[in-house]
């Protein structure tokens, strides 16, 4: 008995050594082939998990302040280019619009009365003309009747010398002579006096002039007022810039916004892609144009196909809120990542179409 089991001792740890040596040859071949094809693939790909879909985000910011009256989305909604999102209280808007309009009307009315008193002053104008060329054969009238009473006077002159006529008729030769002159200096005086008045109305039709370009400058600037006006009333309507779905809509009726302060935001949904983070001993096989096969996590087993599009001209860290200072402090060597931006091939398909912005993916790149 003791030398039966003996026997069959050794041969079950024969027959267990054999096991264990096909098992040991089986995990070789298995593992050498593994590792075989993992080697073979990475001379010909590179992947990465560290990618995600992206898409198109326009945040909902109005233009001015003011309080909600009505919001006209859901959460979730899908929204076309010109859709109504929400609608602020305009009536301030409104208000300034009639002060702009009233302020173009005032000016409007002043353009006129300035017109109305360039045309009364070129009025005045061809009036002391005429005035003065009245005044110029006036003059000339009282130079003739001087000349004849000095000649009147010299001859009544030289006659009283000679006893010929009487102290009466010189006298009247003496006052007529006199008064021919003071005529002509009144006339001339006169004269005077138009000039300066055609000088003075010069003047002033000059000022006038000028207001009316002022007048027509002050129109201008209220019709960019109305216009300013009319654009911050049409503001009051806050409408979707693209056609895409809403996002969480944290506002409320009644809540006061202010003008610049992104209340949600609209995902676009005219595009998406994926952003592939390589490492940088990645990078230097990669080129624009090369084949891609995406696999998004929400879709296990489905290839999407795509191709490289562009990379980004930094590192990741690089556009980081606190990139790091490797000259400051302790320098630690981390192998950096460039987001590599890769486009679908068929951007119609139904399942391109579910794609949501933040989703995982696995990308494979084929370098051939």
């Amino acid at each position: 008995m003791s030398t039966t089991g003996a026997e069959n001792s050794a041969a079950g740890t024969k027959k267990k050594n054999k096991t264990f040596l096909i098992i040991l040859i089986v995990a070789l071949i298995g593992g050498g082939w593994f590792g075989i094809s993992k080697y073979i693939h990475s001379q010909h790909h590179e992947e990465t998990d560290d990618a995600q879909v992206e898409a198109n985000i326009s945040p909902v910011i109005p233009r001015i302040s003011g309080y909600v009256t009505e919001i006209r989305v859901k959460d979730n909604q899908l929204v076309k280019k010109g859709d109504t999102l929400l609608i602020l209280d305009d009536r301030d808007a409104k208000i300034k619009v009639e002060q702009a309009e009233a302020a173009m009307a005032t000016a409007e009315s002043n353009l006129a009365a300035a017109q109305a008193s360039a045309g009364a002053a070129h009025a005045n104008i061809a009036t002391s003309e005429a005035s003065v060329t009245t005044a110029d054969a006036q003059i000339e009238t009282a130079k003739i009747n001087l000349w004849r009473a000095t000649q009147d006077f010299n001859r009544y002159e030289n006659l009283i010398k000679d006893h010929s006529i009487t102290q009466q008729q010189y006298e009247q030769a003496l006052a007529a002579k006199q008064t021919a002159e003071k005529q002509l200096q009144v006339l001339q005086q006169q004269k005077s006096q138009a000039s300066t008045q055609v000088s003075a109305v010069g003047r002033q039709s000059n000022a006038t002039a000028s207001q009316i370009g002022v007048a027509a400058a002050a129109i201008k600037q209220r019709k960019v007022d109305v216009d300013d006006a009319k654009l911050n009333l049409s503001y009051a309507v806050v409408v979707a810039a693209e056609n895409g779905r809403v996002s969480k809509v944290n506002v409320q009726a009644g809540q006061f916004v202010q003008a610049g302060a992104a209340l949600f935001s609209v995902v676009l949904s005219n595009d998406v892609w994926v952003v592939a983070n390589f490492k940088e001993t990645q990078y230097g096989r990669i080129k624009e144009g090369q084949k891609v096969l995406v696999e998004i996590d929400a879709f296990p087993g489905h290839e999407f196909e795509a191709v490289v599009s562009s990379s980004s001209p930094a590192t990741g860290a690089r556009f980081a809120l606190l990139p790091p200072d490797n000259a400051s402090g302790n320098f630690v060597k981390v192998v950096q990542r460039l987001p590599v931006k890769i486009e679908f091939v068929n951007k119609q398909d139904s399942l391109v179409q579910k794609l949501k912005a933040g989703m995982n993916a696995d990308v494979d790149v084929h370098l051939d």
